[in-house]
């Protein structure tokens, strides 16, 4: 966890001298807490308060929500659906639950949630039935204490399979929702 830190602030600090969102400050105003366990700290003198709480957010998003046991369900971004149907399967509670906690933890991470069918059916059907799967997924997050305003679902319907095959295994891969991370995803290295 220390050495994530580490790797994470000089380089949030760089980003941050680049963009012009900080003045070049030397090396010894970003320092990390005392305690190992704590998150970083970045000195945020001259920024706006924006900057200032985009920074800090961005310095502790590497552990924020993240740990051992939830790295391999937060690794999955893609939930599976039966035929025809917009119920969410046991198999991914953990994942969607994985998600939830980092994503609460995380306020500043945002996640499009794809709605995608298999090739059967009508293009109006089907892109009705990826929005009731995206929102299915949408539903359980907010549930779950994700805001609102973090997430944005969105239905392809048929229009983008991930297989091209014209069986029941190709269609199977196809009915799905994807969260597709826009901002702050979780870092899992």
């Amino acid at each position: 966890m220390k050495l994530v830190k580490l790797l994470v602030l000089p380089v949030l600090a760089t980003t941050l001298v680049m963009t012009g969102c900080a003045s070049r400050k030397p090396a010894a105003e970003i320092q990390t807490g005392q305690n190992p366990n704590s998150a970083g700290t970045v000195s945020t003198e001259g920024l706006s308060e924006d900057a200032a709480l985009n920074a800090q957010n961005l310095a502790g998003a590497s552990s924020k929500g993240v740990t051992a046991a939830n790295k391999a369900f937060l690794a999955k971004r893609v939930v599976h659906f039966d035929y025809d149907s917009s119920d969410l399967s046991n198999d991914d509670y953990q994942t969607l639950q994985a998600h939830a906690q980092f994503l609460v933890a995380n306020a500043n991470s945002k996640v499009a949630l794809t709605g995608h069918t298999d090739e059967r059916g009508t293009r109006e059907y089907n892109m009705a039935l990826g929005e009731r799967r995206a929102k299915a997924v949408e539903s359980f997050l907010i549930t779950n204490g994700v805001a609102a305003t973090q997430l944005e679902a969105v239905s392809y319907g048929k229009e983008m399979p991930i297989n091209a095959g014209h069986d029941e295994n190709a269609w199977k891969e196809n009915r799905r929702v994807e969260l597709n991370y826009e901002a702050v995803p979780p870092l899992l290295k």
